[in-house]
């Protein structure tokens, strides 16, 4: 249990990046969301889902800005110091969902009269969940280069759930020792490393 001042509890966003019912990252999301409520964290738990947006498209930008949705995330994202995504892995790289919800948040410059750096100064944690061996691994290597493209601090530790179909009890836990550290040495250093960014740029 990570004990802070209250001042220094950090506020994470979770989320995965599937919308499938069933999905193996919708479960690693829920498992993080718990760990990190248990260390003390304060804990948004959202769906991207409750977000639609096109493809990116710089001609219907053009025509008719950001998507409203895009702003809607973007805000979410800007109002947390922190993020966890969870993520499946597409072909050995990012599903498309979730690279879509990135570059439209990217693409979101002012909030109104003024400007707006969502992802500035945000601190992300990543899982990934597979049926396979690999555990999704191969995706955050490439999700991990766009967000700190977008200058988001990856954390290094991740949480990584092979054989996933396998991998949760009936309450949603990780039925493996080494799982369960893993979550939980990803959700101490990002919630550590969170308040400490929190703490440096005065949210």
């Amino acid at each position: 249990m990570v004990s802070l001042p209250k001042v220094l509890i950090p506020k994470v966003l979770v989320f995965a990046g599937s919308l499938r019912t069933g999905a193996f990252s919708i479960k690693t999301a829920d498992a993080a969301m718990k760990e990190l409520a248990l260390q003390g964290a304060d804990v948004t738990r959202i769906s991207l889902g409750d977000y639609p947006l096109p493809l990116v498209d710089q001609d219907l930008e053009m025509e008719k800005g950001v998507p409203e949705n895009a702003q809607k995330l973007a805000r979410q994202i800007a109002a947390h110091d922190g993020l966890l995504i969870a993520s499946p892995e597409y072909n050995a790289s990012i599903p498309p969902l979730l690279k879509n919800a990135i570059d439209w948040v990217g693409r979101v410059r002012r909030d109104g009269a003024r400007p707006f750096k969502p992802f500035e100064g945000k601190v992300a944690a990543l899982c990934s969940s597979s049926d396979g061996n690999f555990a999704g691994m191969r995706g955050l290597y490439h999700l991990r280069a766009v967000l700190m493209a977008c200058q988001v601090e990856v954390i290094t530790p991740q949480c990584s759930v092979a054989r996933a179909a396998e991998a949760f009890d009936d309450d949603g836990q990780f039925r493996e020792e080494r799982l369960r550290y893993q979550m939980e040495t990803v959700c101490r250093t990002l919630i550590e490393r969170a308040a400490m960014m929190s703490t440096r740029i005065g949210h």
